[in-house]
């Protein structure tokens, strides 16, 4: 066992103290802070600066109802009417000295139409809000031709009463599912990109030793089973070191845009410090269940590599299948009752994701997600005596192409190096 302890801390320090290690933790975390404080970045640039168009009424009574609108839908636009020809405000454009240029004119039914002009029409926000201003003006303008006061007119694009009420006891809220959702898709996006990089991680260390030969002599002080399980260990820990401080990180970023802001944090405002105690548990549970069981094929795969160029190549058939539980998790998402994806979360390989998303989104009997795990812990006990003999004959099988059919022949030399380790 402490050839095993040995081997799992001597990975994770390695990789912990490691360049790479250090810099995708701090580039993260500082992601995480530019991400939740971006508006209060945006206005120390200046980005919050009200737009100013100059507006051409051809109409000659429709930019005082423009500038009543704006004014009303709390844009961040400024409507001036300009007393130029329309080549020369095109100038003040291009100048700078005007964000746009609206020309107001009338169709042949008497209805208020607008054309806008800018040096480019990507700045869509201000786009919506002068389309919306216009879409009010004719509104009115059609409302009146008819004969409809405000009053009927607001009547008519009163939204619809629309309850929902769930007739289950146990069923979540509109509010809980929110919360839930967040959290799903947070855990569900680190599962993929954590299997994908650590995974990826320990079959490149197994590759480097093998292709360094340094792997003949780790096996003659270690078996390689305590190797295997000892690098995963490893690599597990460092997964979760990552996540601690991605999560301490998010927190005081979340904690600072509170007091630059002075309004309400998203935790506090999706209520997200009400997520229960039970789903979070449930997502630890299938977060590390599912890394242990991809983390296991890894070190299998990659027991069979001689050179580290030929990772990518041969890791290939598990990231589609990564790839293919993300999408049907994605799916699911939406339609979490699918007897697809109820059928498809049994499935070890997908397990981890699909099981963790339905448990979310779902009241799902205990029985069910009873099953789920196991289903998952057999697969990996399963994975992992496959995995170790695989192990223990492909770190002794050099210059192969890559091929599926290297495990056959690692797990016959297994056998072979058994008996002579055994003496029979």
């Amino acid at each position: 066992m402490s050839k095993f302890f040995t081997v799992m801390m001597h990975t994770y320090r390695s990789k912990i103290k490691s360049k790479p290690f250090l810099i995708s933790t701090l580039v993260t975390i500082a992601l995480l802070f530019v991400v939740s404080n971006m508006g209060e970045i945006t206005k120390m640039f200046g980005g919050d600066e009200e737009s100013k168009i100059g507006v051409i009424d051809n109409t000659g009574n429709t930019v005082s109802a423009l500038q009543e609108q704006l004014k009303a839908a709390g844009a961040d636009l400024k409507a001036e009417e300009v007393n130029k020809s329309e080549k020369d405000a095109e100038k003040s454009v291009l100048n700078g000295d005007l964000d746009g240029l609206l020309i107001l004119d009338k169709d042949a039914s008497g209805m208020v139409t607008g054309s806008y002009k800018a040096e480019d029409v990507t700045n869509q926000d201000l786009i919506t809000d002068i389309e919306m201003a216009l879409q009010q003006i004719k509104n009115k303008s059609a409302a009146e031709s008819i004969g409809l006061n405000q009053e009927q007119l607001a009547a008519i694009y009163l939204p619809v009463s629309f309850e929902k009420q769930s007739l289950s006891d146990t069923a979540k809220s509109e509010e809980e599912a929110a919360q839930v959702y967040i959290l799903v898709y947070f855990v569900l996006f680190f599962m993929y990109v954590s299997v994908m990089m650590y995974g990826s991680m320990i079959a490149v260390e197994v590759a480097t030793e093998k292709s360094s030969r340094v792997m003949e002599i780790l096996i003659s002080s270690v078996s390689p089973v305590k190797q295997m399980f000892g690098k995963i260990f490893g690599i597990v820990l460092i997964a979760l070191t990552q996540l601690v401080l991605f999560v301490i990180g998010g927190f005081a970023a979340v904690k600072l845009n509170e007091n630059l802001s002075g309004s309400e944090s998203i935790i506090q405002e999706l209520k997200l410090n009400e997520i229960p105690t039970s789903l979070i548990v449930y997502a630890l549970i299938f977060f590390v269940l599912g890394f242990f069981l991809y983390a296991t094929l890894f070190a299998m795969l990659g027991s069979l590599i001689s050179r580290v160029e030929e990772v990518n190549n041969f890791m290939t058939p598990i990231v589609f299948v990564i790839v293919a539980a993300f999408m049907i998790a994605m799916y699911g998402r939406e339609n979490p009752e699918s007897a697809f994806v109820a059928g498809a979360s049994y499935f070890p390989l997908f397990t981890p994701m699909l099981m963790l998303l339905r448990v979310g989104m779902l009241s799902l009997p205990v029985w069910e997600v009873a099953l789920g795990i196991g289903v998952l812990i057999a697969a990996i006990v399963l994975f992992a005596v496959i995995g170790a003999r695989v192990y223990r004959g492909g770190v002794l099988m050099y210059g192969n192409a890559p091929s599926l059919k290297l495990i056959k022949q690692a797990l016959l030399l297994s056998k072979e190096e058994k008996k002579n380790t055994t003496g029979v």
